[in-house]
């Protein structure tokens, strides 16, 4: 027995002792830029969260260490948790390194480097604090500027603490390499957003059009989600909210609990479950008072509360909604079918996040995207559900129609005597349905015309600027001709609305806007981008001769000036010239040349024109 006790105590010190070592330093070259860190870091959970920086000089602090083996996420865990990293640069390689921890809506992130006086120097990030200063650079994952490394080791400790998720996916990056890898997740993640928004937009339009509770639900659901998204990819943290702290209402708790309610009461308006499956309506129902009780929560500091009322809902409330629109689809409800598919998707990228959330699968990079890209399909699922939700509802009051007819010819073979006030009656209501087509007629026209001009100046606006642009891309490339794109803006415009108010401002700039249309040919195109921002799309053999032209003109003609309440409002405007094919053959590129010749003429003095020069 003395034996056994010798021998099994010298197992449990050699298992410590590998425990102790298990860390190696990780060697950076010039390759290792991207180079993720999670499978050579030591990790230690801070249980009561008792343990300070100092604490990491204590031999059993350190031994209590084990090693991550790649893992970057623990789940929801109550306790703060301690990382470990070593690193040293091989001769040869670079000095200076960028550390990227990969989770956006982490609560709280700590960064302890050595001062070199035997302390330590403290690095606040995390969403306790506003963007700027929880980053060394404007990027869109905390990104932190390592000391110089050399050949000698450099130890720095990290400590994480979310109740509603601890993650830490670590990468060291040379920044010239970050900026490029970057470019390409922003190019992806543009196209996401704009897919949304456009849906978003679309569907609000039809919304103030129709005024349908669907649609309306439809577009709280998906602004929502587009919220929820920029949040998740921390170009909200960024963008929209960069000057403090992330608030409770746009954190990781409120902003799901949100899009989740708007999706359950859009649930409830598309498959009209109040009539058809009742009891799945009393669950949504509740589900969206325990959305609520999360934000609640969240907004009481309970946040670890508020993450499991989410994650129990998420995993309850989408099955219901699933087999509610299964039955709605089994009564014919052909949008059920829309709607099943897109909300399966939803489904099946949400439980990804949870299990992400709980540590169950770890963060990667093909993970990452799974949910944004099932909401942008969920979005355009759920549109069509929409329209075709929409045709059902006409053909059922063209068969309503068509029935109340069969009903007046029954009445007039039954009740000859009363045929002429009959065929009166069918020809008033047959006026009231030419009326009502006609009348719907010009809302669609009058919606298109609102989709693609300003309302203010009624000039072509830009998505109408971008579809034409494109048309005449096609046609200046089938006949090998040339095209100009002008960005007008007016210099000192902004003074006018704080002096004479808005309606001297709105007043010159449709003043502006029809002297653009006055000083161009009827073939070119003139659009009003926003604010005080045109454009001129000008084609031809000799679009650049004549753009040349037009700019030199407009430069006195536009600064003429605007009579108003017997005042004489003056601006000024600088112009940014860029020429297809010679400055780009994309508009997107085209619009960036002319862009940045527009901020070359402003920073030459202003009142100025410039052609692009890259």
């Amino acid at each position: 027995m003395s034996r056994l006790a010798t021998l099994l105590s010298q197992i449990l010190m050699l298992a410590t002792l590998s425990i102790a070592a298990h860390a190696e330093t990780i060697s950076l070259d010039s390759h290792s830029s991207g180079l993720s860190l999670n499978e050579q870091v030591e990790l230690l959970e801070d249980s009561g969260t008792q343990l300070h920086i100092e604490d990491m000089a204590d031999p059993a602090i350190q031994s209590r260490f084990t090693a991550a083996h790649g893992k970057a996420s623990v789940g929801q865990s109550a306790n703060p948790w301690w990382i470990k990293v070593t690193l040293r640069a091989e001769p040869g390689a670079p000095g200076q390194w960028w550390l990227e921890v990969g989770s956006v809506t982490l609560l709280d992130l700590q960064l302890y480097l050595p001062d070199g006086q035997g302390g330590w120097q403290k690095r606040q990030s995390g969403e306790v604090v506003s963007f700027a200063e929880g980053r060394d650079h404007p990027h869109r994952r905390m990104l932190l500027r390592l000391p110089e490394l050399g050949e000698q080791s450099l130890t720095f400790y990290l400590r994480s603490y979310d109740p509603a998720g601890n993650s830490f996916p670590l990468k060291v990056w040379q920044l010239d390499d970050l900026k490029t890898h970057a470019a390409a997740d922003n190019l992806w993640l543009g196209v996401i957003y704009g897919v949304i928004t456009a849906l978003l937009l679309y569907n609000l339009f039809i919304f103030l059009a129709l005024r349908d509770g669907a649609y309306f639900w439809y577009v709280v659901t998906t602004t929502g989600a587009l919220l929820m998204i920029l949040s998740m990819t921390g170009h909200g943290f960024q963008y929209l909210w960069p000057g403090s702290a992330v608030p409770f209402w746009l954190d990781r708790i409120t902003l799901p609990a949100l899009w989740g309610f708007g999706a359950c009461r859009f649930t409830q308006e598309l498959l009209q479950t109040r009539r058809y499956v009742p009891w799945a309506h009393r669950l949504l129902t509740v589900s969206c008072g325990l959305y609520l009780l999360a934000v609640v929560s969240d907004f009481f500091g309970l946040r670890a509360i508020g993450a499991w009322v989410f994650v129990s809902l998420a995993v309850t409330t989408i099955p219901t909604a699933l087999w509610a629109s299964l039955k709605r689809w089994r009564q014919g409800y052909f949008p059920a079918c829309l709607y099943f598919c897109g909300y399966g998707m939803i489904l099946a990228s949400v439980n990804l996040l949870l299990l992400r959330a709980t540590g169950v699968i770890q963060p990667a990079a093909w993970n990452s995207y799974i949910f944004p890209v099932a909401v942008a399909l969920e979005s355009i699922l759920f549109s069509f559900a929409l329209a075709y939700r929409i045709q059902l509802l006409k053909n059922q009051r063209a068969e309503a129609l068509q029935r109340a007819d069969e009903e007046k010819g029954a009445r007039l073979a039954q009740v000859q005597a009363s045929a002429d006030d009959l065929q009166l009656a069918v020809d008033r209501r047959t006026s009231e349905l030419k009326s009502a087509n006609l009348q719907l007629s010009h809302q669609k026209q009058e919606l298109r015309h609102a989709a693609f001009h300003d309302a203010l100046t009624d000039l072509p606006n830009r998505r109408y600027l971008i579809e034409q642009c494109e048309n005449a891309l096609r046609g200046a490339r089938q006949g090998d001709e040339s095209l100009a794109l002008l960005l007008i803006d007016l210099d000192h415009f902004k003074p006018i609305n704080d002096r004479h108010g808005h309606d001297a401002g709105d007043l010159l700039l449709q003043e502006i806007g029809k002297r653009l249309q006055q000083h161009v040919r009827d073939s070119d195109t003139v659009a009003r981008l926003g604010g005080d921002e045109f454009a001129v799309l000008i084609g031809g053999v000799d679009a650049q001769q004549y753009a040349r032209d037009v700019a030199e003109r407009l430069l006195a003609e536009l600064a003429r000036p605007v009579e108003y309440a017997g005042l004489k409002l003056t601006v000024s405007i600088s112009i940014g010239v860029a020429f297809y094919p010679q400055h780009a053959e994309q508009f997107t590129s085209l619009y960036k040349a002319a862009d940045q010749a527009l901020y070359q003429a402003k920073a030459a003095g202003r009142s100025s024109y410039a052609l692009f020069e890259s």
